[in-house]
């Protein structure tokens, strides 16, 4: 999770090393904490300054009182998040994007797709477009937008919601698909990308793989299979490469740019991380 993380660029970590109430020898709880720190310098993250904080979940879950003694290392979690994880940089000056998670059917409204807010804004009114899965790019109109049940002017970077959609039926849009702002993205099913392929000690495989290898990409919330081309002059790749040029071609198109990352997984278990270096189609 750590090489995960690091993949796709999670810029800061803190540590909350659980269940110390089964441990009857502190110097054991030393040992996992130093190691943890180890880990994470190994991966480039400041192992030696990341906070980390130690207790049982399931005794502060127990326990009747804040002032419990139990409940005083989750407090120093979110101190340690509030103070020590920044605050990501929002691009709300970019062109709206969304990944769909989630549709539901809502009598007498329509349709509402839900995500996280990618990048951009999106105001009720503003027209969108429904792009990945499919040749064809969907128009609609944002006509409301709902946080928490409550309705919004406006949904930034980050937030979470839900979009009700003019003239969308339930089953003409699905999860994988992004909701964006009209022109800003395409949906592709070939291109380059640079891939770092776990090894086995990461979790990843056991064995190499070799050109028409067909694992799923997931890109968002979409997972799609696709078969990949080795660079001319590779033959392999091995557990724990770096490979660059790799070509990949997707059974259904999916909403790309350049620079996305994506993971590699196989059987239910990530073996790869990579990110888009050219779109050829």
């Amino acid at each position: 999770h750590v090489l995960l993380a690091r993949q796709v660029n999670v810029p800061a970590i803190v540590v909350f090393l659980n269940k110390v109430d089964m441990v009857d020898d502190p110097d054991l709880v030393d040992l996992v904490e130093m190691e943890v720190r180890e880990l994470l310098n190994q991966y480039e993250y400041p192992g030696d300054e990341v906070p980390v904080i130690r207790g049982s979940a399931l005794k502060a879950l127990q326990a009747t009182s804040l002032d419990d003694p139990e409940v005083k290392p989750i407090l120093e979690l979110l101190d340690a998040l509030d103070n020590y994880i920044p605050l990501p940089k929002r691009e709300e000056d970019k062109p709206f994007l969304m990944p769909i998670e989630d549709i539901f059917s809502i009598k007498g409204r329509g349709t509402v797709v839900t995500g996280r807010v990618e990048r951009g804004k999106l105001r009720p009114g503003d027209e969108v477009e429904i792009v990945g899965l499919t040749d064809e790019i969907r128009k609609t109109v944002a006509t409301s937008i709902e946080m928490f049940n409550k309705i919004l002017d406006e949904a930034l970077p980050g937030d979470n919601i839900g979009v009700l959609l003019r003239g969308v039926e339930k089953d003409e849009v699905e999860r994988g698909q992004v909701l964006a702002a009209p022109g800003s993205i395409t949906p592709h099913t070939e291109f380059l990308a640079q891939v770092y392929v776990l090894s086995k000690e990461e979790g990843g495989r056991h064995t190499p793989f070799f050109s028409g290898y067909k694992p799923q990409f997931y890109f968002r919330t979409t997972d799609v299979t696709g078969e990949v081309q080795l660079p001319e002059g590779v033959e392999m790749v091995m557990p724990g490469d770096n490979v660059d040029g790799l070509k990949c071609k997707l059974i259904k198109p999916v909403a790309l740019e350049e620079g996305q990352r994506f993971a590699i997984r196989e059987g239910g278990r990530t073996v790869g991380a990579g990110v888009v270096t050219k779109i050829v189609k």
